[in-house]
């Protein structure tokens, strides 16, 4: 009996060390292409917040890069502009983030950086690799109609947006 145990308790380690370094080895290092991020294309609007609507625009990806122009309203002004980038950069997926005040007045200095730590076929998140406001940043369209938005801020808060095709 004490050999079964320690069988068991040995295989529920092995087994939960495999799945560890399984799940770390698909997220450390992902690659990816802009192009499979095509279902990203496309005009979306939706609320961010009472009285607050964001619209992210994205273009088709093309020459190893894809990029949003990204406007908050309400409604009698805006409130700010944002630029995305999405490179191709060493096998993987590089964000760049900035967003800037009216008047296009930058918020901070340099955009914020993020790689890629998960891709999936309408899914995709980056985890930031630089100061800034965002800690993780996920984007996923479960219909063609439908593009969610899930942050997590630099201290933890979880943000779900869900927007619409325009």
């Amino acid at each position: 009996m004490k050999i079964t145990k320690f069988r068991q308790t040995g295989v529920a380690i092995l087994v939960c060390t495999i799945a560890a370094v399984t799940n770390i080895t698909a997220v450390a290092d992902p690659t990816g292409k802009v192009s499979s991020l095509s279902w990203m294309t496309g005009a979306w609007a939706g609320p961010a917040g009472p009285g607050v609507t964001l619209e992210e625009n994205w273009i088709a990806p093309t020459g190893g890069s894809l990029a949003s122009l990204v406007r908050m309203t309400t409604a009698d002004a805006t409130a700010m502009v944002e630029l995305i980038v999405i490179e191709e950069e060493n096998d993987t997926l590089v964000l760049r983030i900035q967003q800037w005040d009216p008047g296009f007045s930058p918020r901070t200095a340099e955009p914020q950086t993020m790689t890629l730590t998960e891709l999936g076929e309408r899914a995709v998140k980056f985890t930031a690799t630089s100061a800034g406001g965002l800690k993780t940043l996920a984007y996923s369209s479960p219909t063609a109609d439908t593009f969610n938005i899930d942050i997590e801020t630099a201290d933890g808060t979880p943000i779900q947006l869900q927007l619409n095709a325009r």
